[in-house]
């Protein structure tokens, strides 16, 4: 629970107010439908952009929550992005993290997703020893 609780925050030049990474929660929503819903957003993503506020609350509760590592980027305490390291499952490759991240339209071109990137992976190789990388892959 203290892990659910932790935040993280560093002040970047590149934008107006610190960025910071916390747990995503079901009181966000709305805030993650601004970037889940738009298909700029996420075309890079797997997930193809919500269309409801029910599914988002299902994918939130049932697997953001769950994850070991999933948070919001955060500017002035605002959700306007994710970022996500998964363990890859295969056996030999279980020592690779594969990170993941979407950011709202309006925060792109500023250093946000640099900055809570750089956040993430300092946060994952301190909590998850048994990761040795992290990639991201397109």
């Amino acid at each position: 629970m203290e892990e659910q609780e932790q935040q993280t925050t560093h002040n970047s030049g590149g934008c107006s107010g610190g960025v910071s990474l916390r747990p995503l929660q079901l009181s966000d929503v709305d805030d993650f439908m601004v970037w889940a819903s738009d298909p700029d957003a996420a075309q890079f993503c797997r997930w193809e952009p919500y269309t409801s506020h029910n599914d988002a609350l299902a994918y939130i509760a049932g697997t953001v929550l769950p994850h070991p590592y999933f948070r919001a980027i955060c500017i002035d305490g605002r959700p306007v992005g994710q970022v996500s390291v998964t363990r890859n499952e295969a056996g030999s490759e279980a020592c690779r993290g594969e990170l993941g991240y979407a950011l709202a339209l309006g925060y792109w071109g500023k250093g946000i997703t640099a900055e809570a990137v750089r956040m993430a992976v300092v946060e994952v190789f301190r909590g998850r020893p048994e990761l040795e990388r992290v990639e991201v892959i397109f």
